[in-house]
């Protein structure tokens, strides 16, 4: 059964309307429709304040499309498998259908989800997963040879830093995402289930 149309569980932090939003934000909400088909739920629980919603748009975009030497579907692979440690709902359905888009491979969307040990990944994208994931449950025990082990792999100390930005700024979103009850659209639950040829 279907849940019912909301975006999260605090009754008491409005979740306004398109109508009810700064001219500011509202020019933010059609840009997201123009681009995305949507206006991403988490980003409607954040609108009824403009600084709270500046801060986390401006960090998001900065870490997820801002340049860098990692790919788009390398941050998001981050993305998917520290929220699969942290067992966030929200994020693993919204950047699992990115992995999916990204990589036109439903197959690597849900290993990731689910275990990404599984996958068959080059050395690159399993270093750099692997720290995301010691960031994730023991950041105080990182030491130089797990830096030491990315430069291996061809990471440069700016990537390093990128992937562990990318890595805590998605501790931070599912943390939140879960302590406010925060619910996935349901659009991103049926994006790109089909390899693409080539694939």
């Amino acid at each position: 059964m279907p849940q019912p149309d909301r975006v999260h569980a605090l009754a008491g932090v409005p979740v306004p309307t398109r109508e009810q939003v700064s001219e500011s934000t509202g020019r933010y909400w059609d840009k997201c429709v123009e681009k995305l088909g949507l206006y991403p739920n988490v980003l409607k629980a954040y609108s009824f304040d403009d600084k709270k919603l500046l801060g986390f748009t401006t960090m998001y975009n900065e870490l997820m499309l801002g340049e860098s030497g990692l790919s788009k579907l390398e941050r998001e692979m981050i993305a998917v498998v520290v929220s699969s440690v942290n067992r966030c709902y929200y994020c693993l359905v919204a950047h699992g259908a990115a992995v999916r888009e990204l990589s036109g491979d439903p197959e690597l969307g849900e290993m990731l989800v689910m275990n990404y040990r599984v996958a068959e990944l080059p050395p690159r994208q399993r270093a750099m997963l692997d720290f995301a994931v010691k960031i994730t449950e023991a950041s105080h025990r990182i030491e130089e040879p797990d830096r030491e082990a990315l430069r291996a792999v061809g990471f440069s100390d700016r990537d390093i830093w990128d992937i562990a930005a990318t890595a805590a700024f998605f501790n931070m979103s599912n943390r939140m995402a879960s302590a406010i009850g925060l619910l996935p659209d349901r659009e991103y639950h049926y994006r790109a289930r089909e390899r693409r040829e080539g694939g």
